[in-house]
């Protein structure tokens, strides 16, 4: 079906259609039909198997792709990768290969190539230690070609990294971001900086929230108000030791301050000789009575606040009602004279109808 033979149809010569390939259809097999000219019902078919001789068209490569690495403490003369080639062609005397550095660069400062003589060779290192801060990749083409007719070469490039290793040999790294590391910190130590900077900011921004928490607006700001009696306490163990006694008649009346600037919560050293005022029950406004003893006591430093209570009930020959206590009263009822009730107006009438008169102690 391909029709890549064809056959002479008077001498049965076969020849070829189409080119040929060894390597991909080694064996042809054909069936050729032979037939009289004059007799057509006599005719016979035979098989025809065709082998394809192999010719070298092919050159040899790589067997595999290598990845290959040399330590950055590696030594001189140091076996860091063995490569073997592969050839599609089967010549008869089997397969020859050899190993041989590129002409345009005939001798490599740092690889040197070495023909096993067995169809491989060896990659050596040709200098003391490798660094990936200058040089992190090499590459070292080799030229192979084998020994049939005709020659048949290629140059294959190999691709050497240059990697960290422990003391055998073992490599560790050879990625970028370990190449940026070697020149500075390690991954640990920088991951370990991370954490301590993202603790450091978590604790500062706590530190704010609870300060922000906490602060309160003081009531006083200036030292010098004169509201004097609210003070603020920054150390422990405050007292009334430490300040002016509370003194809610500052707040109240301003002007006392001015006028009296004892303290008011102990006694003053000096003694002073208590006023008695003339009494003043004629003619005078109860409110303002409580107004003049209120100023008298706010200029008196012996006397307390006067924001405390205070009772003026004193007896004395100044109510002209005289006393109403029952312990200086006459125990004798007889000895009673209610006769002044009458004269204490309508609002005393029922007292008066009741203890003025004869009738009354008759009822």
């Amino acid at each position: 079906m391909d029709r890549i033979f064809s056959i002479h149809s008077e001498n049965g010569s076969i020849f070829t259609l189409k080119p040929l390939d060894r390597e991909s259809t080694p064996w042809h097999n054909i069936t050729i039909t032979a037939t009289e000219i004059n007799n057509s019902k006599q005719s016979s078919r035979i098989p025809v198997f065709i082998r394809i001789l192999d010719i070298n068209d092919h050159a040899p490569e790589f067997a595999m792709y290598y990845e290959t690495f040399v330590c950055e403490n590696a030594k001189p003369g140091q076996l860091i990768q063995t490569v073997s080639v592969m050839d599609k062609d089967d010549p008869p005397r089997g397969h020859k290969f050899f190993f041989e550095p590129v002409p345009e660069f005939p001798l490599n400062p740092n690889f040197t190539i070495v023909d096993n003589k067995d169809n491989t060779a060896g990659i050596m290192t040709r200098k003391d230690g490798y660094s990936r801060n200058k040089m992190s990749t090499y590459l070292l083409p080799i030229l192979i070609f084998d020994n049939d007719y005709p020659i048949q070469s290629s140059t294959g490039t190999l691709t050497i990294r240059v990697c960290a290793c422990d003391n055998q040999g073992n490599m560790q790294s050879c990625n970028a971001e370990a190449l940026v590391l070697s020149a500075g910190l390690s991954t640990g130590a920088l991951i370990a900086i991370l954490l301590c900077v993202v603790i450091l900011l978590v604790l500062v921004v706590l530190f704010a929230a609870l300060k922000r928490q906490r602060k309160k607006e003081p009531l006083i700001i200036s030292k010098d108000d004169v509201r004097d009696n609210i003070v603020t306490y920054n150390d422990e163990g405050g007292g009334e030791e430490d300040t002016q006694a509370f003194d809610i008649g500052t707040l109240r009346n301003p002007e006392a301050r001015e006028d009296s600037k004892f303290r008011r919560d102990v006694m003053p050293e000096t003694i002073f000789q208590i006023r008695r005022t003339v009494p003043l029950w004629e003619n005078i406004d109860v409110q303002d009575f409580i107004h003049r003893r209120l100023k008298e006591n706010d200029s008196d430093p012996s006397a307390p606040p006067y924001d405390s209570l205070a009772t003026y009930a004193y007896e004395g020959n100044d109510s002209i009602a005289d006393s109403l206590s029952s312990l200086e009263s006459p125990t004798v009822d007889c000895n009673q004279d209610y006769g002044y009730l009458s004269d204490w107006g309508p609002r005393f009438k029922k007292l008066a109808d009741m203890y003025g008169g004869d009738d009354s102690d008759r009822d």
